[in-house]
């Protein structure tokens, strides 16, 4: 006989993988209609994923594409979590936020400062 294919929960799985930080936020994404699988969208959090699936989702400013290697039996440390699934399109690395701009390298501006700064967009209006 053959043996069923296992299935588990997509928010469960989402929430397992450590994607999201609580099943239920998993679930608001989900359902959503935020969650595609295998090209399809999807909007119940109890739609069963198994493994060789490809989910795609919004994650914070990125689309991560993932690909499901496992379903696991546990939510458990980071390094294990990665072990279920195969990132197809890793996220790019941030690049460091610019800094405040600051008044001619001097910090925040003076009364005095702020004043003449008016003065010299008042002057380039008329």
């Amino acid at each position: 006989m053959t043996e069923p294919v296992q299935k588990l929960r997509i928010d469960k799985w989402l929430w397992h993988a450590r994607f999201f930080k609580t099943r239920s936020l998993a679930a608001k994404v989900v359902s959503g209609g935020k969650v595609r699988v295998n090209a399809q969208p999807i909007s119940k959090p109890a739609y069963a994923v198994s493994s060789e699936d490809v989910l795609t989702f919004p994650q914070g400013d990125d689309v991560r594409v993932i690909k499901v290697l496992e379903l696991g039996e546990r939510r458990g440390p980071a390094p294990e979590a990665r072990l279920l699934y195969d990132d197809l399109d890793p996220p790019k690395p941030r690049e460091a936020a610019a800094p405040v701009p600051r008044f001619e390298g001097k910090g925040r501006p003076t009364k005095k400062d702020r004043r003449a700064l008016q003065q010299t967009r008042s002057d380039l209006l008329e």
